[in-house]
């Protein structure tokens, strides 16, 4: 199953790179290819050590190239809504359950930075339950949000540039 995610997150990235201009790896971001399973078991343990009281999500970063980069993500409980504009998203759900929300429209909507917004939820979008070895791309400048979460939710996120 982890060689099916990485190579599904280095097709994407391929893929993406094939349409836009070279993959520079800067000298303050070393390239990682891989993540064993060993090393997800410890980024768990990680993200659960390091989490603050309330804090919905903590990211241990798992693969690196240039200005691709795949995260683990540990959400305990329901954070913002997010939209990346100029992204796709692509989620594996590694471990847990929860109800993801994609469409509709933000609400309390606030600019993060030039090209992600957040919100406080979704109004009028799509659930859908998610669960363990499920795959899920959201498209570039669609809300998503994880609306509740069953326990712990454990993601691998990779964000990929779209032209």
């Amino acid at each position: 199953m982890r060689t099916m995610i990485l190579s599904l997150a280095i097709t994407l990235m391929a893929t993406a790179a094939w349409t836009q201009q070279p993959v520079r790896q800067s000298p303050e971001r070393p390239t990682r290819l891989s993540t064993s399973s060993t090393e997800v078991a410890a980024l768990i343990a990680k993200a659960q050590r390091e989490r603050k009281d309330n804090q919905p999500l903590v990211t241990e970063p798992m693969l690196e190239l240039g200005s691709y980069d795949g995260h683990l993500e540990y959400r305990p409980s329901v954070g913002p809504a997010a939209v990346h504009e100029k992204e796709a998203e692509l989620f594996y759900v590694i471990d847990g359950s929860a109800t993801l929300v994609t469409g509709g429209k933000l609400v309390n909507e606030k600019r993060t930075n030039p090209t992600n917004l957040s919100g406080s939820a979704i109004e009028g979008g799509t659930p859908r339950t998610i669960a363990k070895g499920d795959f899920i791309l959201v498209p570039e400048n669609t809300p998503h949000w994880f609306s509740s979460i069953n326990g712990v939710l454990v993601l691998f996120s990779i964000h990929v540039p779209r032209p």
